[in-house]
């Protein structure tokens, strides 16, 4: 099982200002940030885990393992215990959306088994903070909680190694596997392959990936929280969240120093943040937003703002918002469309061409009387 990564999908190779390094986080140096986009070693499999149910996106996956089909073939079966001995590679794979809708979609109390964690290292740290939140977030609306087993399974029963297995080898073996031509092969792949597993994946952002970027993308996770929500009963009262609190959603609010530049809604991964066709305003739908925080690093006045609270009302009641409106005006001088913040009747190029045009006037003014 191989780390993957879809550069496409990453806020990263969305713009070279986003400051995302949630993969980074989560997998404490098994994932690193390069010049701009994650890098990680060629071998990279399960240890790498976190990334994924870390990554806002879903840009990271893992080989022969799809969390989608994970999700409905759980709910299918009648275990309710999730553990790397029975059904996932790791916990770390699953998101606080994911812990959530599955809860949500469950009749009986999901189980997640800690036991194949060590107590107080990096990864079990990342998986007690998941539940944990996932815990916090559905007190604010259901019974329902995530469960954590305190009694360890026996182990899978070890499968047989194939002779041809590439692990480790002791001494003896390494000097017997050598004696013969074909020793000598087979010991010569074994290091080119540990070599090359060893060599760090290089990312890069071609042409032909930009037009994938430019596409708006909801990650199945949140298509799924869509899906469990809308089969959950209403509470009969709304909580409201601090934002710190809640890592993969968010409300915001613009400020009186936003310009209408029009990057944040055209950059949006998902469509959260959108506009009309005149650009005359600036739309945000809550349920949209996977809280990577991309708007918030192009926005050069750093007009956009997270609200201190997150309503649990967005997840019954999901409404489009308008954060601002703008003066759309036709300009004087070309026709097209500008924002007018303060009564102008011209766009910006053309005052720029016209203040231009009045300095080489009066600049020939000057040089005609020197004369």
């Amino acid at each position: 099982m191989k780390l993957h990564f879809d550069t496409a999908l990453c806020v990263r190779a969305t713009s070279k200002f986003s400051e995302c390094t949630k993969c980074a986080d989560a997998t404490d140096g098994i994932v690193q940030i390069g010049e701009q986009l994650p890098t990680f070693a060629k071998g990279t499999g399960v240890e790498g885990a976190a990334c994924v149910g870390a990554c806002p996106t879903e840009a990271f996956s893992l080989s022969d393992f799809s969390l989608t089909e994970f999700f409905f073939s759980f709910l299918d079966s009648k275990v309710r215990l999730i553990s790397r001995k029975i059904n996932v590679p790791c916990l770390s794979v699953l998101s606080v959306e994911h812990l959530i809708s599955l809860a949500l979609a469950s009749e009986e109390p999901v189980v997640l088994d800690v036991n194949d964690y060590e107590s107080g290292t990096h990864l079990y740290r990342v998986i007690a903070e998941r539940i944990e939140e996932a815990n916090f977030v559905l007190s604010a609306f259901s019974d329902k909680r995530l469960e954590v087993n305190s009694e360890a399974l026996p182990d899978r029963e070890e499968e047989p190694k194939d002779a041809d297995d590439a692990s480790t080898p002791s001494r003896r073996d390494f000097l017997r596997q050598t004696s013969s031509i074909k020793g000598v092969v087979k010991q010569k792949k074994a290091f080119d392959e540990a070599v090359e597993a060893d060599e760090l994946h290089q990312f890069e952002i071609d042409a032909s990936m930009t037009e994938k970027i430019r596409n708006k993308h909801l990650p199945d996770k949140r298509k799924i929280l869509f899906t469990m929500l809308k089969h959950t009963p209403k509470p009969q009262q709304y909580e409201v969240l601090a934002q710190e609190d809640v890592s993969f959603v968010s409300q915001k609010f613009v400020d009186e120093s936003c310009t209408n530049c029009q990057i944040c809604y055209r950059i949006c991964p998902t469509g959260a943040l959108s506009s009309d066709a005149k650009f005359s305003l600036i739309h945000f739908d809550a349920m949209l937003c996977v809280k990577c925080h991309l708007c918030h690093d192009v926005c050069e006045p750093g007009s956009i703002q997270l609200q201190p609270g997150f309503e649990i009302k967005e997840f019954f009641e999901s409404t489009q918002r308008t954060l601002a409106t703008f003066n759309v005006k036709r300009c004087d001088e070309c026709g097209n469309y500008f924002t007018s913040l303060e009564g102008e009747s011209t766009c910006p190029r053309c005052a720029v061409e016209e203040e231009e045009a009045m300095f080489l006037h009066e600049n020939a003014k000057k040089m005609k009387g020197e004369e």
